[in-house]
């Protein structure tokens, strides 16, 4: 392709001052084959993307589809892969959030001694929250199944206190309205911790939805609310859940 393109400059330097109808044939011989070499060069890209979308891997099809788009925008091959490059980058985007909500939940499976494993999915507030005036802090929210105290859910705090050795907290999922659900505090001072006593509809609702908002009374006074992005969750990490 460059030899190509070579020739046609040298035919155009030979006869620039003397033939105006082959310069004119020169220059378009020469812009032919910049336009073969940028076709080339496109295809090869497309290719990859072309490899990238049959393997619905949407973030690499992106990226080889903004280059193609970017760097030969001008070309057949671009113009080819445009219609659909738009639904590409939404699906890509859609696999990025899907994989930062995947990556806030943390799972820990913990022998207990002899009695068999302890098992556990956790996750951060969205948002910090101040529960007692010292300062906004993440609230966690877990679910644990151990082989001798059973399945649990609880919230925990980093500060404060929990209002309540028994109560209610409200419950909202994505948009739609609250619902109160049982609770209760232990009775200790060893972990700032309340517990769900509804647990398995609780996992049920994080499980199906994109994000839930747990509002909870506090020793300060009035109550606080933890958001929490649970779209993520890997429910095949706590199977026994299911049963």
């Amino acid at each position: 392709m460059k030899r190509l393109i070579l020739v046609a400059a040298c035919a155009f330097a030979l006869t620039a001052c003397s033939n105006p109808e082959a310069e004119r044939q020169a220059q378009q011989a020469a812009a032919a084959a910049a336009k073969a070499q940028q076709e080339e060069k496109a295809e090869g890209v497309a290719k990859q993307y072309d490899m990238a979308v049959a393997a619905q891997d949407w973030e690499r099809a992106r990226i080889h589809g903004g280059s193609l788009l970017d760097q030969y925008k001008d070309t057949d091959v671009a113009a080819r892969i445009e219609p659909g490059y738009a639904e590409v980058k939404a699906k890509a985007e859609a696999a990025r959030e899907t994989r930062r909500l995947q990556a806030l939940w943390q799972y820990n499976k913990i022998p207990v001694g002899t009695k068999g494993i302890q098992a556990s999915a956790q996750i951060y507030s969205k948002e910090r929250v101040d529960v007692d005036g010292s300062g906004a802090k993440p609230v966690q929210l877990v679910f644990r199944d151990h082989p001798e105290w059973k399945r649990h859910a609880y919230l925990v705090l980093q500060a404060g206190d929990f209002r309540c050795p028994k109560c209610q907290v409200k419950v909202t999922v994505d948009d739609g309205k609250p619902v109160a659900m049982a609770a209760w505090r232990p009775d200790t001072d060893e972990a700032i911790a309340m517990f769900i006593t509804d647990q398995k509809a609780l996992w049920n609702l994080a499980r199906k939805a994109k994000v839930i908002s747990i509002e909870f009374p506090v020793k300060a006074g009035g109550t606080r609310t933890a958001v929490f992005e649970t779209g993520g969750v890997d429910a095949s990490q706590m199977p026994q859940w299911w049963q």
